[in-house]
């Protein structure tokens, strides 16, 4: 883990063998077979939060809950620059009092649309491009006591996190298919390359699970 306060991220997701983890017009797809999923159910039981990008919630309409083992929910998250978040969506109609973490350049009025559905909107300073800062918000989730963080993406979150070196371990679940669809990784913006280190792997089902922590090779 860092020096910096914040806390330890893990990053899980499922791909094809190909790379993708969405179809070809970024429709959902249920990669992970149920020992995989199941397994990703007890890493969310494993976290105190668990954080995705408004992209997935758009075309998943996740629910970021713990429902295949017994544990309790992690805290939902979700960077979401823009406010987007659809007052019908499962974040924020459950009652569980989503973190959205959002620009200080959100208009008043998004902020009360989501905050009157429950939601704690977080204003965080704003990168050059008008994203979220994600170190602020780690460091901000480290104040509010997240010391495990699982980020489940999508590809621009997770490209995201490794870019800016937030991330410590990764759980990959490849599913044996090809799909030719959305890869998992936004194309030409990691370098230098991060790699795994101490890593295992298993076999889950029909899956194979790769699990290790991660390094740059200029660290």
């Amino acid at each position: 883990m860092s020096a910096r306060k914040r806390p330890y991220v893990t990053l899980a997701y499922a791909q094809s063998l190909d790379g993708s983890i969405a179809g070809d017009t970024g429709r959902p797809l249920g990669l992970s077979g149920p020992s995989s999923l199941q397994l990703t159910h007890e890493l969310r039981a494993a976290h105190d939060a668990i954080l995705v990008g408004i992209g997935t919630v758009l075309s998943d309409d996740p629910q970021l809950n713990v429902r295949l083992v017994t544990g309790r929910d992690p805290q939902p998250i979700v960077v979401d620059s823009r406010l987007r978040l659809p007052d019908r969506c499962h974040l924020l109609s459950n009652g569980r009092g989503a973190w959205v973490a959002t620009t200080d350049d959100a208009s008043d009025e998004a902020v009360s649309r989501i905050t009157a559905k429950g939601a704690d909107v977080l204003r965080l300073p704003a990168l050059e491009n008008g994203w979220v800062d994600l170190e602020s918000t780690m460091a901000v989730l480290a104040e509010r006591g997240t010391s495990h963080l699982l980020v489940e993406g999508g590809a621009r979150i997770l490209t995201s996190f490794l870019k800016a070196r937030l991330a410590d371990y990764v759980v990959l679940t490849m599913a044996p298919r090809f799909v030719g669809g959305v890869p998992a990784l936004v194309q030409h913006e990691l370098s230098p390359f991060p790699e795994l280190t101490s890593w295992k792997s298993e076999r889950l089902g029909e899956d194979l699970v790769l699990a290790g922590e991660l390094s740059w090779s200029d660290a």
